[in-house]
């Protein structure tokens, strides 16, 4: 396969979207028919060149030497872009029943199609610095996306958006210049891409700053507050920043620099595996905690995302091939049901007006395939067998224990636990909607409708089905993630 055919699905969704940006307007019918069109292009195009196979580096342009924009296809870019890709032209149906009548449609979807090109290129980049150009380039297009009802809530949760990730983007710099300049110009190897006669030490430092650096996208305690905060967006934003591309994202780049760039064998045992282990923990269960207590559907959806995304970070942070597997298989996994939760969350918030987790009350039997879909994503979110959930978490768990130390030990304790408060936090909405009664009708809407309509519900119904598909058929994902170190 020619390796520039990569060029293809990371920038046909940037030009669509710049080009319907700068139409202002377009009559709905044939904006719907112009980005569904782009998007099953650019994922037909991803899906010839993922069955494909392995291509060598591809590089696009070079700024100085050391310094270039190279892209390539390798294992964890087949398990990312296959995801990305799958979930796109779905998440761009229910967006568009869920956007019906808003303001500032047309920017809206002229940012969230560019969204998909971008992280793409993310999950094609063939070093640190492409890695880390995309990694911020995400940040930007999706900056308009969490501020789009350009309210004072809306431009508050921009700011601090913008905040984090900048103080973000200022620890990775540092950290992609360090590993860049330290060998093979920062080219993804697994083991490790660092040349002989690099300083340790130095090393050791620029994988603290990008693991903090990339992890503030994926929520890492303490700059894990930005993500509840934005949920204020639109639920298909939501959806996209807390499943499929902005916190994987950051899952991603930390799994890159750490078995990539920098390299297990020079981080196993070291004080700084100690600290990204315990922050990790630390993490996962704080942050389930905090969900437990949250009484907003969708915040409590956010805190639960923060703990999940700590999940991949253990499992990336143990430095073994088995914590490898556990935490690009929950970085897959996971996603897959938490754009499930959040669509069911946006059909209830949509078609209710009602926001508050106690307002879902009896709801199941006036919309009873969401709260069903719902239900069955909460018990993979838990780690029920036959549920992809449980593949990812038993693997994390058993990667925790073969570490065999007392920290490794901390995590999976951790990781038990809240797995316990996940069926809390989760589970009571779903009993609440079949089993409360509702204090008074929450449906009063003009047309009747009770159900969310079908634009909504084929996504949620296909997603929902993957999480089944994936926990009772998952061999061709674990072995593919095994098959990258190994195993």
């Amino acid at each position: 396969m020619n390796p520039q055919l990569i060029l293809v699905p990371v920038f046909l969704p940037i030009a669509g979207g710049l080009f319907l940006l700068s139409r202002h307007e377009m009559e709905e019918k044939r904006r719907l028919i112009f980005l569904e069109i782009v998007a099953c292009i650019t994922t037909l195009f991803v899906w010839i060149i993922l069955i494909g196979g392995r291509t060598p580096v591809m590089t696009l342009y070079r700024f100085v030497q050391g310094f270039s924009i190279d892209f390539q296809v390798d294992t964890p870019s087949m398990l990312f872009a296959g995801m990305v890709s799958l979930m796109w032209p779905l998440l761009l149906l229910y967006a568009f029943s869920y956007m019906k009548g808003e303001a500032y449609v047309n920017s809206f979807f002229s940012y969230y199609l560019m969204t998909y090109g971008i992280t793409l290129g993310l999950a094609f980049s063939a070093d640190i610095l492409t890695m880390f150009v995309f990694y911020e380039l995400l940040t930007l297009v999706t900056l308009p996306l969490v501020g789009h009802y350009r309210d004072h809530e809306s431009m508050y949760a921009v700011r601090k958006y913008s905040a984090y990730l900048v103080f973000g983007a200022s620890l990775a710099l540092f950290s992609m210049i360090l590993v860049t300049m330290s060998g093979n110009e920062g080219v993804f190897i697994y083991g490790g891409s660092l040349e002989p006669g690099y300083a340790e030490g130095l090393m050791r430092i620029a994988y603290l700053l990008g693991f903090f650096g990339f992890g503030i996208k994926a929520a890492i305690f303490p700059f894990h507050s930005w993500l509840p905060t934005a949920s204020v967006a639109p639920t298909p934003v939501t959806a996209l920043l807390h499943a499929v591309a902005v916190v994987n994202s950051g899952a991603f780049a930390v799994m890159r620099l750490t078995y990539y760039n920098v390299g297990p064998d020079l981080l196993y045992g070291s004080p700084e595996q100690s600290i990204a282990v315990f922050f990790s923990a630390f993490t996962l269960i704080y942050a389930a905690v905090l969900a437990v207590k949250e009484r907003h559907f969708k915040r409590r959806l956010a805190y639960s995302t923060v703990s999940n995304l700590s999940y991949m970070l253990f499992g990336f942070s143990l430095m073994t091939p088995a914590g490898f597997v556990g935490g690009m298989g929950h970085l897959v996994f996971h996603g897959t049901i938490k754009i499930v939760l959040f669509m069911c969350a946006g059909a209830f918030m949509h078609c209710s007006g009602r926001k508050y987790v106690y307002e879902v009350n009896g709801v199941g039997k006036r919309m009873p395939v969401t709260f069903v879909m719902y239900t069955i994503a909460c018990l993979g979110l838990i780690g029920l067998p036959m549920t992809c959930g449980f593949i990812s978490k038993y693997q994390l768990i058993m990667a925790g224990i073969a570490m065999d130390t007392p920290l490794s030990y901390l995590g999976v304790g951790c990781l038990i636990f809240s797995a316990f408060l996940c069926a809390i936090y989760s589970l009571s909405v779903a009993v609440r909607a079949f089993f409360s009664q509702p204090e008074k009708d929450l449906y009063v809407d003009s047309d009747g409708t009770r159900e969310a309509d079908g634009w909504m519900l084929v996504p949620i119904i296909a997603c929902t089905g993957a999480i089944l598909i994936l926990g009772m058929f998952p061999a061709p994902v674990v072995g593919l993630i095994r098959s990258a170190c190994g195993l």
